[in-house]
C-alpha cells in the first residue's frame, strides 16, 4: 500500500490522540488553570515553584511539555521534575506525543497577557516549548517513516509469502539462476534415440524416382575381404538420409553381421564403381526396382534384393514404420531389414523357425512373420547372433 494508507494507519498515540482522550482533556486542564499533578506532587504544586496564572507552574509545566504528558516516572532533577527516559527513544513514537501541545495564552483585557512577571515566565516557557515541540515533532516523523516503512515491508513480506505458496517450492528452484543445458534449447537426438523412433509416412508413399548418393567416406573397419558399398536416397523422402548411412554402416561392421570371424569388411564409397548399392526408396520405387528381378513386394509391402540389377532396396515404409513382428523395437528391426536383404545379395535365402521360442534366423521373412510349421520364434536382427 501508498503512503497516503500508512499515514491512516499510525497509532493512536501519534498527533492525531491530541484531539481526545487524555490528550485532550490534559490540554484543557493547562487552559487558565493548573496542570494535573504528577505523583507525589502537591495540588498546590511543587514546593518553591512559582505559579503562572496562564500555563501553570512555570519552569515545571515546560519540562512537563517536553516530557511523556505527565510526571510519570519521572525524577525530581535540580530545576524541578525531569522528563523520563522513554519520551525521547529514538524511532519509536514518544509515549503520549498528542499532549506536548501547550494552549494559547488567555489574553486579558486591553490585549495584554499579564504583568512584568507574567512576561518573563511566558518567554522562558515559550522559549523551552519551541525547542520541545521542534524534537517532539522530528522524532514523531521519524517514528511515522518507521512505522510507514515497516509497513511497506510488512506487505512486500506478505506478496512474497504468499506468491511462494502459490507456486511451491519447485518455483524458486526454476528461478535459480543456473544455466540450462544447450543453452535452453533442445539437445538433438543421439543416434540410438534416432533409430528407436518410428517416423511417418504413407504405405502407398511414391517418391520421385531419382536418387541421390550420400556423400563422404566410411572405411572399412574389419579384416578379410572389403566389399565398396554406396548409399543412395531417393529424393524428396521425409526421411534422414545420413541416418540411414550411418546405420548402413554401423550395422553390417557389427561382429554378429557378415562380417563374423574377420570373413570380410564393409566400406562405403560415394565415387568410383561399387559391389551394391544399398538404396532407400518409397514403396512404389521399391517395387519397380524389385519387379526388374521378378519378385513382387506390393502385397506386404517389403523390401528386396534386385539381383538383376546393382541396388539392394529398402523399402522405406518399413524403415519408418516397421512391422508387427517386431512391434516398437525399432532399431532391432531396421539392423534386421538391412542384413536380411544384404544377405541375399551375399547369396543367402529364405530359411524357417527351427527351435520353438528359439532366435529366429535372420534370413527368415520376419517383416511378414515369426512362426512356421508350428514353431514360433523370437525376433532376431543378426546373423550370428551369439557373438
Amino acid at each position: 500500500m501508498g503512503r497516503h494508507s500508512a499515514r491512516a494507519d499510525r497509532p493512536a498515540d501519534g498527533p492525531a490522540a491530541a484531539a481526545s482522550g487524555t490528550g485532550r482533556r490534559r490540554a484543557q486542564a493547562g487552559h487558565g488553570t493548573d496542570p494535573l499533578p504528577g505523583p507525589g506532587m502537591p495540588v498546590g504544586g511543587p514546593p518553591g515553584a512559582s505559579r503562572d496564572p496562564v500555563l501553570g507552574w512555570g519552569v515545571i509545566g515546560a519540562q512537563r511539555a517536553q516530557g511523556t504528558g505527565g510526571y510519570g516516572g519521572a525524577g525530581r532533577g535540580p530545576t524541578g521534575y525531569v522528563k523520563g527516559e522513554a519520551s525521547f527513544t529514538p524511532g519509536a513514537t514518544p509515549a503520549g506525543a498528542g499532549r506536548t501541545k501547550l494552549p494559547e495564552p488567555r489574553r486579558e483585557a486591553g490585549g495584554t497577557s499579564g504583568g512584568s512577571h507574567r512576561a518573563g515566565s511566558s518567554g522562558v516557557v515559550r522559549t523551552v516549548t519551541g525547542v520541545a515541540a521542534a524534537v517532539v515533532t522530528a522524532v514523531l516523523a521519524v517514528a511515522v517513516a518507521g512505522q510507514v516503512e515497516d509497513g511497506q515491508e510488512s506487505r512486500a513480506q506478505a506478496r512474497a509469502a504468499d506468491t511462494d505458496g502459490r507456486q511451491g517450492a519447485g518455483a524458486a528452484s526454476r528461478s535459480d539462476s543456473r544455466p540450462t543445458p544447450n543453452g535452453g534449447a533442445e539437445l538433438p537426438a543421439t543416434y540410438d534415440q534416432q533409430m528407436a523412433r518410428k517416423y511417418p509416412l504413407d504405405p502407398a508413399a511414391k517418391g520421385t524416382g531419382d536418387f541421390a548418393t550420400m556423400g563422404g567416406h566410411d572405411s572399412a573397419p574389419g579384416k578379410g575381404e572389403v566389399l565398396r558399398y554406396r548409399v543412395d536416397v531417393e529424393r524428396g523422402l521425409p526421411l534422414d538420409g545420413t541416418l540411414f548411412a550411418t546405420a548402413v554402416h554401423r550395422t553390417l561392421n557389427d561382429g554378429r553381421s557378415w562380417g563374423h570371424g574377420g570373413t570380410r569388411t564393409f566400406e562405403r564409397i560415394s565415387s568410383g564403381t561399387p559391389d551394391f548399392v544399398i538404396t532407400l526408396a518409397s514403396p512404389r520405387t521399391t517395387a519397380a526396382w524389385c519387379a526388374k528381378s521378378g519378385l513382387d513386394t506390393t502385397e506386404d509391402n517389403v523390401s528386396c534384393d534386385s539381383a538383376a540389377t546393382d541396388r539392394v532396396m529398402i523399402n522405406a515404409y518399413r524403415w519408418a514404420q516397421g512391422s508387427q513382428t517386431y512391434g516398437d523395437q525399432m532399431h532391432a528391426y531396421r539392423q534386421m531389414l538391412i542384413n536380411h536383404e544384404v544377405g541375399h545379395r551375399l547369396g543367402h535365402d529364405h530359411e524357417t523357425c527351427e527351435k520353438q521360442g528359439g532366435l529366429a534366423p535372420v534370413m527368415m521373412q520376419q517383416t511378414k512373420f515369426l512362426t512356421t510349421d508350428g514353431r514360433t520364434c523370437r525376433a532376431n536382427p543378426w546373423p550370428y547372433p551369439a557373438s
